[in-house]
């Protein structure tokens, strides 16, 4: 096994302290007894508690998972069916003029992006809340779930469509029994890049945002303008556990999907 150079070794080290040193910090921080965050007065778990009576924060938090587990979910059916008409549906008039629209969103700045859409909310009278919102976060993270399925369906046989249709399935039921198992696990990463996406989301949020729906993120922003409390580390901390222990369960199914694929494999070859 090659050795690393001492010169990778030192660059890998500081690059990863530049990233989770600060997150450490704040993790320590968020024990802390005092309110002042930079003075440490002893350790306690009392942010934690005063955090989970804070109505504030937990309306906020509630009002950004109900939008981002309504907009990614959108956002995945019509990403995905965008996709489909992209890779299969070949030349078409339009077609041009509808890949640029999908995929404009990517390299749109957020603050026109956002913009427009406060203007359009406006324009038809539509009162600012979750449904803004979620239509906001739609409308961006679509075009990545179009992306991640569409590198999909480029790769997919589709002799395998053909098979299906030879063997008396409709369109319709070949795309269900064939296609889409076949590409769920792209689908499925797409609804989690646009759950993520959303969950992120500051910018847009606070242009189609109103009053009665307020999201974490928007929330946070506000809260540290007034100076960062410990409230905002045990908050912090809650999120980077959570991200975490989502970290390790994929990866312990992941690994646990190849082994078990290299057994079948295995017993393939044996037989």
């Amino acid at each position: 096994m090659k050795r690393m150079s001492w010169f990778n070794t030192v660059s890998l080290t500081l690059g990863f302290a530049f990233l989770y040193v600060p997150m450490l910090i704040l993790v320590i921080y968020s024990f802390n007894e005092s309110k002042l965050v930079t003075v440490w007065a002893g350790f306690s778990t009392k942010w934690y508690g005063t955090l989970l009576q804070n109505e504030a924060f937990l309306n906020a938090a509630w009002v950004t998972i109900k939008v981002a587990v309504m907009s990614s979910t959108i956002a995945t059916v019509l990403g995905t069916m965008a996709a489909y008409v992209l890779v299969r549906g070949g030349r078409f008039m339009g077609r041009t003029l509808f890949s640029g629209m999908i995929y404009a969103p990517l390299v749109m700045p957020e603050v026109i992006t956002g913009l427009s859409l406060l203007l359009l909310f406006i324009g038809i009278g539509l009162d600012r809340g979750v449904l803004t919102i979620v239509l906001a976060h739609t409308t961006f993270s679509m075009c990545y779930v179009s992306v991640v399925v569409s590198s999909r369906l480029v790769t997919f046989d589709k002799s395998l469509e053909e098979a299906a249709l030879d063997l008396g399935c409709s369109p319709a039921q070949a795309f269900r029994l064939v296609t889409l198992p076949i590409i769920a696990p792209a689908v499925i990463s797409g609804w989690l890049l646009a759950f993520t996406l959303s969950l992120d989301d500051l910018v847009i949020a606070s242009f189609t945002s109103g009053p009665a729906a307020t999201t974490l993120p928007i929330k946070i922003y506000s809260a540290v303008r007034l100076g960062v409390s410990p409230e905002i580390n045990a908050l912090s901390t809650l999120m980077i556990a959570i991200v975490t222990f989502g970290v390790i369960v994929t990866s312990l199914i992941n690994k646990r999907q190849m082994v078990r694929q290299k057994r079948d494999e295995q017993t393939a070859e044996r037989s």
